[in-house]
């Protein structure tokens, strides 16, 4: 299971929401290049990266720093959602070499668009499930739906897509805990792999959703997403790597001593 480090771009800068309310930010760094650096230095298998700007214009606004990432680092597969409505938008993100682009309000509002997306960009597409109170949420979740996220799953259970992001957003940002058992069960009847994200906290949080990946049938949890923890500190992200690999700490501090 990876663990997969968040970089929120809003306004230029790196910051997580509270719930996805973009009144209640918080800037971690000014720079959000230099924040994958440090993410890749601790030994990051994948990055998440949401346009915020984007999400809410429905057009891409910080694509200009996701491609510096992606340029500094080639190797490393990128993963960026917010604002791709389009073929053409998802498609330059991919010209520029980010390895996956997550469809998420074009996925509830334009299914015919995603199912397209998957069909054009075979293994490169993402569908991104924001969720609720179960609900579907939408326009950088400023928008709750009357479609369950469950409901949505298996909408696309044809479509192609590489992975399901599912977020819990009410737990979103809180610190307050995975919601290991809704991820785990949703995963179950999911022909699509999940990556879970929203209340990690800590590794007791890793622990549980790794036993999760292990028990929950269907095509299973294969990552999960940190955010606010990485940046506060409660998660050190090549401890929880080496605990989800099963490999223990003890692991992690030769590596990073390697």
């Amino acid at each position: 299971m990876l663990i997969i480090p968040a970089i929120d771009l809003k306004d230029g800068k790196c910051v997580r929401l509270r719930q996805g309310r973009f009144d209640d930010a918080t800037v971690f760094s000014a720079d959000p290049v230099a924040m994958a650096r440090r993410w890749r230095g601790q030994g990051a298998r994948r990055l998440h990266l949401v346009d915020l700007d984007g999400a809410v214009a429905g057009a891409p606004v910080n694509a200009g720093i996701v491609e510096s990432i992606v340029k500094e680092h080639p190797d490393l597969p990128v993963q960026i959602g917010g604002g791709i409505r389009n073929l053409d938008t998802a498609g330059s993100y991919i010209e520029a070499g980010v390895a996956f682009v997550i469809i998420g309000t074009a996925a509830l509002r334009d299914p015919g668009f995603a199912a397209a997306a998957c069909e054009r960009f075979p293994g490169q597409v993402i569908i991104g499930i924001d969720a609720k109170n179960g609900m579907v949420a939408t326009g950088g979740w400023l928008e709750v739906s009357e479609v369950g996220a469950a409901s949505l799953v298996a909408r696309f259970a044809g479509c192609g897509a590489s992975a399901i992001v599912h977020t819990d957003i009410a737990r979103d940002g809180m610190m307050r805990g995975v919601n290991a058992e809704a991820t785990a069960a949703l995963a179950a009847q999911s022909a699509i792999p999940l990556i879970a994200s929203g209340g990690v906290t800590d590794s007791t949080d890793i622990a549980r959703l790794t036993q999760a990946a292990e028990t929950c049938g269907g095509a299973g949890i294969m990552g999960v997403i940190a955010g606010r923890a990485l940046y506060e500190g409660t998660l050190d992200l090549a401890r929880a790597q080496a605990q989800a690999d099963g490999r223990g700490d003890a692991d992690a501090d030769a590596n990073n001593t390697a």
